[in-house]
C-alpha cells in the first residue's frame, strides 16, 4: 500500500465559511485507505485546492501573485520604503532568496501534490461514479492549473505526477516546456470529460473551467517558446466552443463593470467567473484575501502602498466608465483633504478596483475573490485565435466588441488582421489591468524590449538583465542540486 500521509485540518474549506466541500474528518488518515470512500476523496479534494489560497504563505491571496507578475507595464511598487522584494521583480533583478517567489512556488506544488494523490488513488475510491468522475476532474484541471502557472513563470521546472513520496524526488532534474504543456493539454482533456458543466460551489472548478483553461493554453503555445502556430486554431475552436456554450457552462459578462467589480469586492459569485478563488476575511487567519485591501491602498490612505500602475500604462488607457471603476485617482489625506495622484507619496494612479473592505483588521483580511479567469479572457483569446489562424470574422469583431462596449468604448470594423490582432492585445492588458494577464501576453509575444523602452523615465530603474523566466527558489535548489 503507498503510503501517504493526509493531514487534514477539522475546519478546512476551499472557499472559508462558505459551503463549498466542507469536511470534518475525525483526524489523520493514510495513503489509499482514506481514499477508500468519496468522503476521503472529497476531503483529499480540499486539500489540493486549499494551497492556493493560504494568506500570506502560499497562493495567490496575497501581493506575491503581483511581485512575480511585476516585469509587466500594468504593475509597480514602492521605490522605498520596505518593498525591496517587490522592486526585484519591477527591475528584473530578481534573486534565488527572494521570499516572494516561494508563495506562488510551494503552493503550486503543494496543490500538484494534492491533485496528484487523487489521480493515482481514486481507482479505490467506492461510491457514486459521476461523483468520483467530478473529483477527479477537478483534480486533473488543479494539476493543469497549476503547472500553467509554473511553466510561465519559470520555464524549465519538475514535472511530478507520482504522489509517492521517494528519495528519487530530491534527484529530479527538470522537464522543458513541451513536455510540460504536453501534461497540461492531457490533464484539461480528462479535466473536460470527466466534470459537469457548471461549478457545484463557488470556488470549484467545472467543464467549462477547463474549456476555458484549454484556450488559453492553447493561445499561450501559438507563442513563445512554445511557438506552434497551429495551436491558434485550436484556440479559436476551444473558445468558440465556451462561448456557443456559455448558458450551459453558466457563463457570461456581467452586465456593467461598477457591479462587476461591486461584487468581486464583497466576494459574491458572478456570471462572470470562470474559475475565481473565494475568500471569508472573518473566519481564521488563513481564508482571507490580503491581495486586495490595503495591499494596494496609499500609503496616506493608511495602506501598504505594495503595487500600483504604471505611469505610461495609466496614461495610455482609454478614457470611459473601465478607466474610472480600474483606477483610484483622488487620495484622500488624514485631514480630509484631498490631492491628485501627482501629488501623493509615490505619484502613481493607485487601482480601484481592487480598494475591498478589510473585514478583520486584526489580520488585515477581507472576503473578496480574486477571479483568476474571467468570462471577457474567453472572448478575447477567440477573438485574437481566430484572426491568427484564419480571417477576422464577425464572430470575431462579436467578441472584442461586446468586451469594449461594456467599457464604454467604440466598436472596432474595418482592420486588417495585423491590425485587429493589435487592438486584441491592447484590449486585453485594458480589460485585465493588474489582473494577472498582461506579464504573460508580454512573454509569449516577446515584447518586452518595447515595453521596457516605452517605460516612464520616473518609474523604478532596471537594474538587472531583463529576462522572461524566474529563478528557481534557493531552498528547492539546496535540496535538489539537479535543479
Amino acid at each position: 500500500m503507498k503510503k501517504i500521509l493526509i493531514f487534514i485540518l477539522a475546519s478546512l474549506s476551499v472557499v472559508g465559511c462558505k459551503k463549498a466541500l466542507v469536511e470534518n474528518p475525525a483526524g489523520q488518515v493514510v495513503g489509499d485507505v482514506a481514499l477508500q470512500t468519496v468522503a476521503g476523496l472529497n476531503a483529499a479534494l480540499v486539500g489540493a485546492y486549499k494551497p492556493l489560497s493560504v494568506s500570506y504563505v502560499t497562493g495567490f491571496n496575497n501581493a506575491a501573485v503581483v511581485a512575480v507578475l511585476m516585469g509587466s507595464d500594468d504593475l509597480t511598487t514602492h521605490p522605498a520604503s520596505n518593498k525591496a522584494d517587490l522592486r526585484e521583480f519591477d527591475q528584473y533583478h530578481v534573486s534565488n532568496l527572494n521570499d516572494r517567489m516561494p508563495t506562488i512556488w510551494n503552493g503550486c506544488y503543494k496543490s500538484i501534490q494534492g491533485a496528484n494523490n487523487i489521480i493515482s488513488n481514486y481507482t479505490s475510491t467506492s461510491g457514486d461514479a459521476a461523483t468520483i468522475n467530478q473529483i477527479l476532474g477537478e483534480a486533473y484541471f488543479l494539476r493543469a492549473f497549476n503547472y500553467y502557472w509554473l511553466v510561465r513563470l519559470w520555464g524549465p521546472i519538475p514535472l511530478i505526477t507520482s504522489a509517492v513520496y521517494s528519495a528519487d524526488v530530491l534527484k529530479t532534474t527538470v522537464s522543458q516546456p513541451a513536455d510540460v504543456y504536453k501534461l497540461i493539454e492531457s490533464d484539461l482533456g480528462n479535466a473536460i470529460k470527466l466534470m459537469g458543466d457548471k461549478k457545484l460551489d463557488d470556488g470549484r472548478a467545472s467543464k467549462g473551467s477547463a474549456s476555458a483553461l484549454l484556450a488559453d493554453v492553447y493561445l499561450t503555445e501559438g507563442g513563445w517558446p512554445i511557438n506552434d502556430n497551429s495551436k491558434y486554431a485550436l484556440a479559436a475552436t476551444q473558445a468558440l466552443d465556451v462561448i456557443n456554450n456559455k448558458t450551459a457552462y453558466g457563463f457570461d459578462l456581467v452586465a456593467d463593470l461598477p457591479t462587476l467589480w461591486l461584487q468581486t469586492k464583497e466576494g459574491v459569485a458572478t456570471s462572470e467567473e470562470v474559475f475565481a478563488i473565494h475568500n471569508c476575511g472573518t473566519c481564521n487567519w488563513f481564508n482571507g484575501n490580503v491581495l486586495f485591501g490595503n495591499s494596494p491602498t496609499p500609503g496616506e490612505e493608511n495602506g501598504w502602498d505594495d503595487y500600483f500602475s504604471e505611469i505610461a500604462f495609466f496614461n495610455n488607457f482609454p478614457a470611459g466608465i473601465r478607466k474610472d471603476v480600474t483606477f483610484h485617482t483622488v487620495i484622500t489625506l488624514a485631514n480630509g483633504t484631498t490631492e491628485p495622484w501627482q501629488n501623493d507619496d509615490v505619484k502613481h494612479p493607485y487601482f480601484q478596483k481592487f480598494r475591498a473592505a478589510v473585514e478583520d483588521r486584526t489580520n488585515n483580511a477581507g472576503s473578496a475573490t480574486v477571479p483568476l479567469i474571467r468570462y471577457a479572457h474567453v472572448l478575447l483569446i477567440y477573438a485574437e485565435a481566430q484572426a491568427r489562424s484564419g480571417a477576422v470574422n464577425a464572430q470575431a469583431y462579436a467578441s472584442i466588441n461586446a468586451v469594449r462596449s461594456r467599457a464604454g468604448l467604440a466598436a472596432l470594423s474595418g482592420l486588417s488582421s495585423a491590425d485587429f490582432i493589435n487592438a486584441v492585445i491592447n484590449e486585453r492588458s485594458w480589460e485585465f489591468a493588474g489582473e494577472y494577464t498582461r506579464w504573460f501576453d508580454i512573454t509569449r509575444l516577446q515584447i518586452l524590449p518595447q515595453i521596457i523602452a516605452a517605460r516612464d523615465k520616473s518609474e523604478n530603474a532596471v537594474i538587472g538583465t531583463p529576462q522572461y523566466y524566474l529563478p528557481i527558489p534557493a531552498a528547492d535548489v539546496q535540496l535538489d542540486p539537479n535543479l
